[in-house]
């Protein structure tokens, strides 16, 4: 009886701990994101790029992403699968938001600041390998944090473009790339929202 109840009682202690370390890591990613969101929109509008400027609204969602898994975190596995549907939802609104604005950005024509789309683009990048890393480890842990890793992997992958965006501007001289970029980010925000909703509706239903 004492070997069970100590057994118990460790592992009620590691799960209470786990969730600490969990609620941690989110708090600091979230406002990794929404520090990096002030900074590279000021940027993206200061550097014309539809690519920073969409990168930089992913930062919001993310902010918003982190703060629903935040608040699932100790619930049940409806709660954290609703969560999921939210930030599924969510980048389904960005990645339309996007589209929109490449559409915008066609009918002007006039190529981005290469420079500044390189410089924060590189900082983004940081950030969201800073956040990746820091999520690592809950990755499989439920569909919540599941989505919430999935969200900063598509991170990086969005920080990547806009460099390699930034270098055929300044190549190129031309505004093509940036909102090829962009465009593409759009896709892969509507790919990642169809993901996410899908692994979280059964078991919102189930539960």
């Amino acid at each position: 009886m004492a070997d069970q109840c100590c057994s118990s009682k460790a592992g009620e202690l590691e799960r209470l701990a786990r969730r600490a370390d969990q609620r941690r890591v989110l708090v600091t990613v979230l406002a990794i994101n929404a520090i990096m969101f002030v900074l590279e929109f000021a940027a993206g509008i200061w550097a014309g790029s539809t690519a920073l400027m969409a990168d930089a609204t992913d930062m919001l969602g993310d902010a918003l992403v982190y703060a629903l898994s935040l608040y699932a975190l100790d619930r049940s596995d409806r709660w954290k699968a609703g969560a999921a549907l939210a930030k599924g939802g969510f980048i389904l609104l960005l990645g339309v938001g996007i589209i929109a604005n490449v559409i915008d950005r066609l009918q002007s024509g006039v190529p981005p600041a290469s420079t500044l789309m390189m410089a924060f683009g590189a900082l983004a990048l940081v950030a969201n390998l800073v956040c990746l890393r820091l999520l690592w480890r809950f990755r499989g842990l439920d569909v919540n944090m599941a989505s919430t890793f999935a969200c900063s992997r598509n991170d990086v992958i969005s920080n990547i473009g806009v460099l390699i965006a930034a270098g055929a501007v300044a190549l190129l001289g031309s505004p093509w790339p940036d909102i090829l970029i962009g465009s593409a980010m759009a896709l892969l925000f509507l790919r990642s929202a169809a993901r996410v909703v899908a692994e979280a509706w059964p078991i919102w239903r189930a539960a």
